[in-house]
C-alpha cells in the first residue's frame, strides 16, 4: 500500500492564546512552513498563525 501524500498540520495562534487549526499538507510540494492570517476567537482578532507539529 502506498504511503499518504498529505499529513496534517497544526497553526498554532501567535497571540498565546493556545487557539489552533488543523490543515492538511502536502510536504513533497510545499518545503516551507507556512504561515496565515486567520481569526482567533479567544482575543476576538485576526492574527498570525504559524505551522507546528501535531503532538
Amino acid at each position: 500500500m502506498a504511503k499518504k501524500n498529505t499529513v496534517l498540520i497544526r497553526f498554532l495562534s501567535t497571540a498565546e492564546t493556545g487557539f489552533f487549526y488543523v490543515h492538511k499538507k502536502n510536504p513533497k510540494k510545499t518545503l516551507k512552513k507556512l504561515s496565515f492570517r486567520k481569526y482567533d476567537p479567544r482575543v476576538r482578532k485576526h492574527v498570525v498563525f504559524n505551522e507546528a507539529k501535531i503532538k
